[in-house]
């Protein structure tokens, strides 16, 4: 499985294929988990610490365009 926790994700265009799916995974299981109790938090060496929905949303959407840009 890829390791994310140590990588910068406002540097989306050094991961790679693996590691941008994961993320994305996880963007998403944290929107349903954020829907579903507000207050969650995960912890601070979690890579969506901090973040909201909208922002995971953003995120999904950076993640989409490096995908893009990788299978090119």
């Amino acid at each position: 499985m890829a390791n994310i926790k140590d990588k910068d994700i406002n540097a989306l265009d050094t991961w790679n294929i693996k590691e941008l799916r994961k993320l994305k995974i996880m963007s998403k299981n944290r929107i349903s988990a954020l829907e579903l109790a507000p207050k969650k938090e995960v912890a601070k060496s979690h890579p969506l610490f901090g973040m909201g929905i909208g922002e995971c949303k953003d995120l999904i959407d950076q993640i989409q365009k490096a995908e893009k840009i990788l299978s090119k």
